[in-house]
């Protein structure tokens, strides 16, 4: 009846041109059916941008993504790709320059709010441009910002201005980078809503974006978010996003540990020390999961009496839709200074400079890499 309804009154948005649809509110052109006599008839993404200056995010699978990219790499345009600080190499678009071709692009590195205030920016600018380039991606400059804490979004401003020269901004991004907050920022600050919302579609491509007009007849457009399945974000049920997503700034979690010792964080991931000098991992997560030390010999039986329990994290139930572990082995060669990354979850800081070797179980998909140390 909803389809019947939806195809009498339009079947695409008037504002963005994608698709109407009434069944799924988290997928593009949802539109209510309350609101289906309405004229014109847009959907509810584009009526809150119209009458709100309010834009929500909008994800699509990897392929359709890549497809949107591509159209990107025949404009003169700036490209500015929102990544979080907190999922760094997981939320960075891989192989992003080869998509936007010449386009200049600007890295805005989101959730610097959830780092320990004592943190050094310039050093870590200086670790977000390194770990960039060794991704392949050439930028024109890094800005750190929080969006959610208005904390430097000024310089974001800036950037635009001083790298725009007159062209339209493509805003790229993961989901849950912070990307639709970022947007909402840049149309109370940087876009004329007093015009109408001007849209267009991506040639060859069934994609839709929203134009959000500027006062020199260019327009930020806005992109649908990308899905990594890679995240731990997209792996756990959506009703425990809230622990597994931090909120306020990470107290980090130093635990001293003999080889042969083992740390559940929740029932999501088991860190292994296999080998090594006792020594320090520092943990930044999210404070509302719960951590667990262990001997190595009895990791498996406590893991198999008290997941989803005693060890805290998704129910008994909800771990049942999460893909079984992967054991990542991962060794840490004397006088590094690494972090063990794991998408979506946070990282650990080994502190020991007399090496390591390290075994982490994670939900099969989910990445799990070492990196040089961003603290």
């Amino acid at each position: 009846m909803k389809e019947q309804q939806l195809s009498q009154a339009s079947s695409s948005c008037a504002g963005c041109g994608v698709q109407l649809q009434s069944e799924h509110p988290e997928r593009a052109g949802y539109l209510p059916e309350s609101a289906m006599g309405r004229e014109p008839v847009i959907c509810q993404r584009c009526f809150r941008i119209r009458n709100y200056n309010e834009a929500s995010s909008v994800a699509v699978d990897q392929d359709d993504f890549l497809k949107l990219l591509g159209s990107i790499g025949s404009t003169d345009s700036l490209v500015v790709h929102i990544v979080d600080l907190y999922d760094f190499e997981g939320s960075l678009i891989s192989g992003l320059q080869r998509f936007v071709g010449n386009n200049p692009v600007l890295l805005v590195v989101n959730k610097i709010d959830l780092l320990p205030k004592a943190m050094n920016v310039n050093r870590l600018r200086n670790w977000v441009q390194k770990q960039a380039k060794e991704e392949g991606l050439r930028t024109v400059d890094v800005v750190l910002c929080s969006a959610k804490r208005n904390m430097g979004f000024e310089h974001v401003i800036e950037a635009l201005d001083k790298y725009r020269n007159g062209r339209n901004v493509y805003v790229v991004g993961a989901t849950n980078v912070g990307k639709s907050t970022l947007i909402n920022r840049l149309i109370r600050d940087y876009s004329d809503m007093e015009r109408e919302l001007t849209t267009s579609r991506y040639p060859g491509t069934t994609l839709d974006a929203v134009h959000i007009p500027l006062d020199d007849d260019k327009a930020i457009i806005d992109t649908p978010g990308i899905v990594y399945s890679s995240r731990m974000t997209e792996v756990v049920p959506r009703s425990f996003l809230g622990s597994l997503l931090p909120d306020k700034p990470i107290k980090p979690l130093v635990y001293q540990l003999n080889s042969s010792q083992t740390l559940f964080i929740g029932s999501l991931v088991r860190f292994d020390f296999v080998e090594g000098d006792r020594q320090s991992f520092t943990f930044y997560i999210s404070n509302a999961l719960n951590i667990h030390r262990t001997k190595l010999e009895r990791a498996d039986e406590l893991y198999a009496d008290h997941r989803g329990q005693l060890l805290g994290g998704p129910t008994l139930e909800e771990l049942e839709t999460i893909p079984a572990w992967t054991r990542h082995s991962l060794r840490v060669k004397r006088g590094e200074n690494k972090d063990v990354f794991i998408s979506g979850l946070g990282w650990i800081q080994v502190n020991g400079t007399g090496g390591a070797l390290l075994d982490i179980y994670a939900p099969k998909g989910v990445k799990v890499m070492l990196r040089d140390s961003m603290i």
